[in-house]
């Protein structure tokens, strides 16, 4: 499977209070499918295209757990080179991180941000081959 390139957009996820709720609704709305992802005690879902493609669209979940501090809506993530050094430029651009560097198990790391205009989004550091 082909890494996205540095600067596209190589994920993006919906976090909202009832992740149930909303994943139906794009699945009636969009035609998506999903897949559970166990988060320790429920599900959050990993949504894919109509007609049985096998690249996911994106991400609905919870509120809570690891995704507890998140705000409500659409999170794209970044893809960069080196999270640190983009975290740096963050904040000596005007922006904020977010939180911590967090791990999403063998595909790399993120951290959240935000931009001077307040919007939100993550920039993610992809695992070494």
């Amino acid at each position: 499977m082909n890494k996205p390139a540095v600067g596209s957009v190589g994920w993006m996820d919906l976090t909202v209070k009832d992740a149930v709720a909303v994943r139906d609704f794009y699945k009636d709305v969009a035609g998506w499918s999903a897949t559970g992802l166990d988060m320790g005690g429920y599900e959050d879902f990993v949504m894919m295209p109509p007609g049985g493609g096998e690249t996911p669209v994106g991400g609905i979940c919870h509120a809570r757990g690891p995704n507890e501090d998140q705000p409500t809506g659409w999170i794209l993530y970044i893809i960069v080179a080196n999270l640190e050094h983009s975290l740096e430029r963050v904040t000596a651009m005007g922006g904020r991180v977010r939180g911590k560097i967090r791990g999403a198990g063998p595909s790399g790391r993120f951290c959240l941000i935000e931009d001077p205009s307040g919007t939100v989004s993550a920039l993610f550091e992809q695992a070494g081959d």
